[in-house]
């Protein structure tokens, strides 16, 4: 029996072995992830002493001992800070870039273009270049080791990427149904609420998924502006755990840790992804 396709008939062999290659190189690319998790749930003592991946003993102490590593303050108060950080992060950047969005999709103003083409010559410069005037600027107002440099700017719509995802995708939005609200006496805020932003859902909720993702791993900013152990996020947490004499690192606990911190991507990842299928499915009327 053979396979049809679309590109003519394929054998069951060729069939069989082209699957069986991508699991291999699936089972490679997962590797690490899996060795992370088996380890946490190893001993200290042997996760770098025994060359078997599977532990002789099991145990959860790694998790006890990482969950309470820092005394006083637990690893959920980094994960509270850094769901905080995020939701604000997340709130800013998609009203920011929906308002400048539908403001370069729609609106008539002077110099638009000439605004837009500065927009979009902003995500040519690299970050790194922002950072020692952003920071002086932040200490001179006081809010370094604050939350405020990490979300403020996100409201500002400083992202200049996903306001350029905004202002492609309301391109492609038809026209007639907001002139047809123009008949009926609807505002420009009436239109972008009650018509822009519902089509606009898969825009949205991408903008979501990579602000939330690129928030919650980012790691430099956090680093620069939050200090007290109180305010520190799962990123320094982790980085916490290696100390860099060598003397006083639990790699247990940091794997436990770090297996605890895939959590919330991939369950916004899988929750946002329904969404984003039902704001695709609802473009077909186009």
């Amino acid at each position: 029996m053979r396979i049809r396709s679309r590109f003519g008939r394929i054998s069951p062999m060729r069939a069989f072995f082209a699957h069986l290659a991508l699991i291999s190189l699936a089972l490679v690319m997962i590797y690490p992830v899996i060795w992370m998790i088996v380890s946490s749930f190893k001993p200290q003592n042997e996760i770098f002493a025994e060359l078997s991946s599977l532990p002789t003993r099991w145990t959860l102490e790694n998790y006890a001992n990482g969950w309470n590593f820092f005394g006083n303050v637990t690893f959920g108060a980094f994960f509270i800070n850094s769901f905080i950080i995020c939701a604000l992060s997340v709130l800013g950047n998609v009203m920011a870039a929906c308002l400048a969005g539908y403001a370069f999709a729609r609106l008539h103003f002077r110099w638009k273009g000439f605004w837009f083409a500065i927009m979009i010559g902003s995500i040519m410069l690299p970050i790194h270049v922002q950072l020692i005037p952003q920071y002086i600027a932040f200490v001179k107002i006081g809010w370094v080791n604050t939350v405020l440099p990490l979300v403020v700017p996100k409201f500002l719509a400083t992202d200049a990427f996903f306001i350029f995802l905004m202002v492609q995708f309301m391109r492609t939005l038809p026209r007639e149904l907001e002139q047809a609200a123009m008949v009926d006496g609807a505002s420009y805020w009436q239109r972008f609420t009650r018509i822009i932003l519902p089509l606009c859902t898969p825009a949205i909720v991408t903008t979501s998924i990579f602000t939330f993702l690129n928030t919650y791993n980012d790691f430099l900013g956090q680093l620069i502006y939050l200090s007290g152990l109180e305010r520190m996020t799962v990123p320094l947490g982790l980085r916490m755990f290696v100390d860099s004499g060598g003397g006083q690192s639990s790699f247990g606990g940091m794997f436990a840790m770090a297996v605890l911190a895939i959590g919330p991507v991939l369950g916004f990842f899988i929750a946002s992804q329904r969404y984003l299928v039902q704001g695709v499915a609802t473009q077909g009327f186009k």
